[in-house]
């Protein structure tokens, strides 16, 4: 009997997936990944030219993405069948082989796998491996600290309530605001409520080959690809250290 393990890929540099993953997904006979239909799948993209030959792939296209509210009873219906079947085939598979799942990022943050995990437990085997996150791609691509000292670091979604985005960034000193897209002119209306808008960053395609970094408060936000995040670096509330500031 096998089992199913799911790679955590990092942030989307190949160079940064760790060596277990690396090793797990070279050996593989059976890889699984998310995509969006008439996608390359971006975890799949991360892999060119890992794979063995021969390998059986199972892409795992997602039957909606934005058609639909994320919060509507047929967006949740359509999701919720789509994981049932799938932890259904992977099950399946794992009765006589190993299946590599890929997975951006963790699979344990914000990750899709998290939908197949659950619905795999006491069917399968499940492993996870974890990855760096993509928030951590980001921030370092910056190539400035990130939090300081007693820092608070809150991780917003952009799709909460720009009243709700307000409130925690008022409370927060780093933040990171993933789930942008169409979201980003209301994400940048609430740090410009919160004033903490001159402090922001747009990361989009953090460590990947089209990486662009820019002030939030210098880009068209009418224009944001899904694979991008807002950082907003923390207060510097330091403590002094040999003789630092």
């Amino acid at each position: 009997m096998g089992k199913i393990i799911c790679t955590g890929l990092g942030p989307g540099d190949p160079d940064l997936i760790s060596v277990k993953s690396d090793r797990l997904i070279r050996a593989a006979a059976h890889v699984a990944y998310f995509r969006k239909a008439g996608r390359a799948g971006q975890a799949r993209q991360i892999v060119q030219g890992m794979l063995a030959s021969g390998v059986v792939e199972y892409a795992m296209e997602y039957p909606v993405t934005t058609e639909m509210p994320f919060d509507s009873p047929e967006y949740n219906h359509a999701l919720a069948q789509f994981y049932d079947d799938w932890a259904d085939r992977l099950a399946q598979v794992a009765t006589t082989a190993d299946v590599i799942v890929l997975c951006e990022g963790d699979p344990f943050f914000y990750g899709s796998f998290m939908h197949l995990h659950t619905r795999l437990q006491g069917r399968a085997e499940v492993e996870v491996i974890p990855g760096i996150t993509g928030m951590t791609g980001c921030w370092n691509a910056v190539g400035t600290p990130f939090t300081w000292g007693d820092d608070v670091l809150s991780v917003l979604m952009a799709t909460l309530p720009e009243a709700d985005l307000i409130t925690h960034m008022q409370r927060s000193d780093a933040m990171v605001i993933m789930k942008t897209g169409r979201n980003l002119p209301k994400v940048r209306a609430a740090l410009e409520h919160a004033g903490r808008l001159n402090d922001a960053w747009l990361v989009e395609r953090g460590t990947m080959p089209t990486q662009r970094i820019a002030r939030l408060s210098e880009v068209d936000v009418t224009d944001c690809p899904y694979f991008a995040i807002v950082l907003v670096h923390g207060q510097g509330r330091r403590p002094e250290i040999g003789g630092v500031e």
